[in-house]
């Protein structure tokens, strides 16, 4: 794998996503998902709740423009398992997310995107989203390596999954660029193989 597939910092301004239990259909609506690439995604990133009857509301993605760490609470991203969530997210500028929990399959799509997803508690989460809140500007540095956020003076201890952050820290989260740079092996392999017949 290629050096810059190895993940073991990410940082940037936050965003704090207050709530609990927020589905993947308030992250990105179902009736968006008919298209067929993910290009415009970042476009429909909590479409309805960024929306009143006025146009945009005061939503922290429409307040916090160009943040990069998304703070959010428990359950985040549970509901149906759309890939299009994390990767409208990402597509916005999301390049880690601090949480106190995940939906399984969300923080495994998060992985196969390169975003890390820490955890920590309740009170530690709610402190850096009001931190947020008084220092829109200031830098969230996530140590994937390390499992620690810092902010201003401080820094706390997270969790990562031990899956995730191996998949990280190893270059090994993007699986098609993992086959494609295996590709010799695989052709070697695939030449050996006796049910295999050859173009010629």
């Amino acid at each position: 794998m290629a050096p810059e597939n190895h993940i073991t910092e990410v940082g940037g301004t936050g965003v704090p996503i207050p709530g609990d239990d927020i589905d993947t259909d308030q992250i990105l609506p179902a009736r968006f998902m008919k298209e067929v690439t993910f290009d415009n995604m970042a476009d429909y990133l909590f479409y309805d709740a960024r929306r009143d009857d006025d146009g945009f509301n005061d939503h922290p993605l429409n307040r916090f423009e160009g943040a990069s760490i998304a703070v959010v609470n428990s359950n985040f991203g549970c509901g149906s398992s759309r890939e299009h969530a994390p990767q409208a997210m990402m597509r916005w500028g999301v390049d880690g997310i601090v949480g106190e929990s995940y939906a399984e399959i969300f923080r495994d799509n998060c992985k196969s995107l390169g975003i890390p997803a820490v955890t920590t508690d309740h009170e530690t989460v709610t402190e850096l989203q009001e931190w947020i809140e008084d220092n829109p500007d200031g830098e969230i540095d996530i140590d994937v390596e390390n499992e620690a956020v810092t902010y201003g003076e401080t820094t706390i201890d997270v969790e990562i999954d031990d899956a995730m952050k191996e998949a990280l820290v190893e270059g090994i989260w993007d699986t098609t660029a993992l086959m494609y740079s295996n590709r010799s092996k695989v052709e070697e392999t695939v030449a050996g193989l006796p049910y295999v017949e050859g173009d010629d």
